[in-house]
């Protein structure tokens, strides 16, 4: 017999260092799960992503067990790593802070791809280009056609 999912939890907690304090402690422990159970388990399969931001969706049931699904690194913070900068702009449409090309651009949407909502890796480059465009980031050159 299936068990009765009771809810969801979205957090976004950074690989192998999932602790008890905010923000994963007091989101398990309203829900009644095992917070350490969770964090050994967390920390256990992302271990090799170390220090990125992963978001995290777990769903947990009414006899208090629960499950995850770890996620890829959001948009945002690839394109800070592949830009090299520490935060966007404060005004994206007149102060541009970093450059990038379409090949970063096209590694940043394959690796995303399976968690965005579109098909083709051309439509996820236009996205991706969508959210640098959005942190002041300027990609250089002009869309490949090609894909």
């Amino acid at each position: 017999m299936a068990k009765e999912i009771a809810g969801q939890i979205k957090l976004q907690i950074k690989g192998g260092a999932a602790n008890p304090s905010p923000p994963v402690g007091p989101a398990l422990g309203s829900k009644g799960i095992n917070i350490m159970e969770f964090c050994k388990q967390f920390n256990a399969r992302t271990q090799d992503k170390g220090g990125k931001i992963l978001p995290v969706v777990i769903i947990y049931y009414t006899d208090k067990s629960f499950e995850f699904v770890v996620k890829t690194p959001p948009v945002a913070i690839q394109l800070f790593e592949a830009a090299k900068i520490k935060g966007g702009s404060a005004e994206p449409n007149r102060k541009k802070v970093a450059e990038i090309t379409w090949e970063q651009v096209k590694v940043i949407a394959e690796d995303k791809l399976v968690d965005l909502n579109c098909f083709t890796v051309g439509a996820a480059m236009k996205m991706v280009a969508g959210t640098a465009r959005s942190m002041g980031i300027t990609v250089k050159g002009t869309f490949p056609d090609n894909n």
